[in-house]
């Protein structure tokens, strides 16, 4: 019988550790706009990250899935990357701490990590678990950011009206993670940032920022923003001159308005519940001909920038 204990080991030093909410940073699965990784980064980016548990990287990642970059120089190997999955303390703008745990998600023994995880849950008498990424979605850059909430308990997310139905989608660590902490009566809740499709695959600073607010207004933590806003801005600058090159991209983002604001209207209106068409459904997003070369290529220059 395999034990969840066996796969993290415990830091010393954090006895004083508990009723912290925990947000949940995993990066491998969809990921539309890059918004989780995105998220991730500002807040390694700006807060001081304190191990508290590793897990054992060796048993949950597949090397030859995701190679760990390694760096030669000359004749010989001059570095490793290490895949690490870990969690973290982290202190947010006022001092409040929190718990992050970041890292690949692992391809390997899903079910013994949802339980490694319950177990650490557990010890650290977290609170509340929190996880954020992107899911392409046929919504245009021009209008408010929406997403799809999910959570272990109804009256989490009872401010939310749901877009989507019923769907079968490949499953995820971080999914199975949440469907076992709620069977074992912890609560979670995921925000799934609705992206532009046509932008899914670049980075998506709007998506990202809407990821730190929903996180911020569940947790009531006062996490950074700053930067991603300058960098919104600057990317919607860059959006809108491309999209006003493009007579063909401008009428695709003017049918995905026209398709948003009927669905909104319909929302706040007469109190139905539409869906809003997934990326992969048929006739609810433009084809990549339809989107245009200009788009194109304006995605494959910000890849190039290091932007993708």
């Amino acid at each position: 019988m395999r034990e969840p204990a066996e796969l993290y080991e415990l830091q010393p030093g954090f006895d004083d550790v508990a009723g912290l909410a925990m947000l949940v940073c995993l990066d491998g699965f969809v990921d539309a706009g890059h918004a989780g990784r995105q998220l991730a980064s500002t807040l390694f980016d700006r807060f001081t990250a304190e191990e508290i548990a590793t897990f054992d990287a060796d048993r949950l990642v597949d090397y030859r899935a995701r190679r760990p970059t390694m760096t030669f120089v000359e004749n010989a190997w001059t570095d490793y990357s290490e895949p690490k999955i870990a969690l973290y303390r982290m202190h947010d703008e006022e001092g409040a701490p929190f718990l992050v745990l970041h890292g690949p998600e692992p391809d390997r023994e899903w079910e013994l990590f949802a339980s490694a995880v319950g177990a650490l849950i557990d010890h650290f008498q977290v609170t509340l678990s929190v996880s954020a990424h992107g899911i392409p979605m046929a919504v245009p850059h021009t209008r408010p950011v929406t997403v799809t909430p999910h959570s272990t308990r109804p009256e989490l997310v009872a401010d939310h009206t749901p877009w989507i139905g019923r769907v079968e989608v490949p499953g995820s660590a971080v999914a199975l993670l949440e469907y076992r902490l709620g069977q074992a009566g912890h609560d979670f809740v995921g925000y799934a940032v609705h992206v532009p499709s046509y932008l899914a695959q670049s980075e998506y600073p709007r998506a990202a920022l809407a990821a730190v607010e929903y996180v911020s207004g569940a947790t009531g933590l006062d996490l950074p923003t700053s930067a991603l806003e300058d960098v919104a801005r600057t990317t919607d600058v860059d959006i809108a001159q491309q999209v006003a090159a493009s007579e063909e991209v401008q009428r695709v983002v003017a049918n995905l308005e026209r398709q948003y604001d009927d669905i909104m209207s319909s929302r706040v209106g007469d109190g139905e519940r539409p869906t809003l068409p997934l990326a992969d459904d048929e006739g609810g997003l433009p084809t990549a001909d339809e989107l245009g070369a200009e788009l194109e290529r304006f995605l494959a220059e910000r890849e190039g920038d290091g932007n993708g």
